[in-house]
């Protein structure tokens, strides 16, 4: 027990068990965030939104599944709020549970065809309730990684938590691939519930391994030293915005390649595929769920690389192989062919979004003080997806109605990664970059 502020001190713990732990609960909420995106793919624009058009009930499909992007600044300011001033583990317990009783909910909603218009709006608040959730998941799980991570493996343990996104969408991708192997009516019907419903076994799973987690060390001695110095950071948000608005910026646009680049991935081409190009939608899901599952191991290998040369060297890096697999990536998926298709989502997860985003979870927090980095590092995230996720399957669809040609997507991500390239390029070299040069130096490697 801290005497000067009365909190729990944290006994040493692995860090690779906290990291394992970020992972899971991570992997566990980015599940239940990712099987709307894929329902508002295959089945929600007919359940919710069934007198309009397929093209206009699939636009307003995904402009529900955006809904969450809005959200989850908010919840990256609330959470990071309680974050920075009171506990990084318990606002990460709350935000499972918010993300699990969302999802549910959305399993139990009746469609339009029973309660009229209030099924959309009902639908409408919960995937808020998701994207509020999900806000505050992200900065928690990662600094907890991190902040228990030592010096020379820092990028390598926050990479864990990252490792959690692709590991979701195996999981959600695998789910609907089960359950759209049932009849259409029954899939239709009632099948689609099933992965939702599902998710409140792994949002127990996910508790009972969070709950065992120890609060982060750095947060700990940050709350010490500000009991002694009788001060604490009463709205950590005023702070972010007031001193840190350029590292927010940068953080933001950092990460907006890897974002597009995954959301083209595994929302937009999902639905491209079937309806525009008549490719059977079971195989593009088990070519995603299969790339899915290499991304989960190139994380923390690409982060291994960025403990050796630095967080920036490495996200330069990919947002060039970005602005390079744009007309790759799109002209492959267009063969058709299942080896194809599985390439274009094998340049995008493992290599677009392994490189952009690996070390994303070092490089954005590094940007701000410990006493502000729950805050500032989730808003800048979080942001990013109002940026770049959100619109991807937007702009994607509207450039391909506009030129009939997938290339013209292509090209859109290589021109998001540039303005990836421009921000990272800008941006400062962080501490923990320089502790990457220290270390460096102390091994006689050649510092980054």
């Amino acid at each position: 027990m801290s005497a000067s502020t009365g909190v729990e001190t944290p006994v040493p713990v692995s860090p690779a068990k906290v990291a394992f732990a970020s992972f899971i609960g991570t992997t566990v909420e980015w599940y239940d965030y990712f099987i709307f995106g894929t329902a508002a793919v295959l089945v929600l624009n007919q359940q919710f939104f069934p007198t309009l058009s397929p093209a206009a009930g699939t636009l307003a499909a995904f402009g529900t599944f955006s809904v969450a992007f809005i959200a989850r600044p908010l919840g990256s300011i609330i959470f990071g709020h309680f974050g920075d001033r009171v506990s990084r583990k318990r606002m990460l317990v709350f935000s499972l549970l918010g993300m699990g009783l969302a999802t549910v909910l959305v399993g139990l909603v009746p469609g339009y065809a029973a309660i009229g218009v209030a099924a959309p709006v009902i639908l409408v608040a919960l995937r808020f309730l998701q994207g509020f959730a999900v806000g505050g998941e992200w900065g928690g799980a990662v600094l907890m990684a991190l902040e228990h991570a030592p010096a020379r493996k820092r990028a390598f343990f926050a990479s864990w938590p990252q490792a959690g996104v692709p590991a979701g969408i195996v999981l959600a991708t695998g789910a609907f691939y089960l359950v759209q192997l049932m009849p259409e009516a029954q899939f239709q019907a009632w099948g689609w519930r099933i992965p939702f419903l599902g998710s409140v076994v792994l949002i127990a799973v996910g508790l009972y391994i969070r709950l065992k987690v120890t609060e982060s060390p750095e947060f700990t001695q940050m709350q010490d030293e500000e009991a002694q110095r009788e001060r604490r950071q009463r709205v950590p948000i005023i702070e972010v915005l007031r001193e840190h608005k350029r590292p927010v910026l940068i953080g933001a646009l950092a990460i907006a390649g890897g974002n597009t680049v995954f959301y083209l991935s595994t929302v937009y081409m999902l639905a491209h595929g079937p309806q525009d190009l008549g490719f059977d939608r079971g195989t593009i899901l088990v070519m995603i769920m299969a790339a899915a599952a290499i991304d989960i191991i190139s994380m923390p290998l690409v982060a291994m690389i960025a403990d050796r040369i630095g967080r920036k060297q490495l996200l330069q890096l990919g947002a060039v192989i970005g602005i390079v697999i744009g007309v790759p990536m799109f002209a492959s998926f267009q063969t058709g062919t299942a080896w194809g298709i599985f390439l274009a989502a094998f340049l995008a997860l493992p290599v677009g979004h392994a490189f952009s985003s690996a070390v994303i979870t070092s490089f954005i927090p590094g940007l701000f003080a410990t006493r502000v980095r729950y805050t500032g590092a989730g808003l800048a995230y979080q942001l990013s997806g109002i940026i770049a996720s959100a619109p991807a399957p937007f702009v994607a669809t509207y450039l391909y109605a506009a030129t009939q040609s997938s290339l013209a997507v292509g090209a859109y991500l290589s021109a998001v990664s540039v303005v990836a390239l421009i921000a990272i390029s800008c941006g400062p070299r962080t501490n923990l970059d320089r502790e990457v040069t220290a270390l460096n130096s102390t091994r006689g490697a050649v510092p980054s």
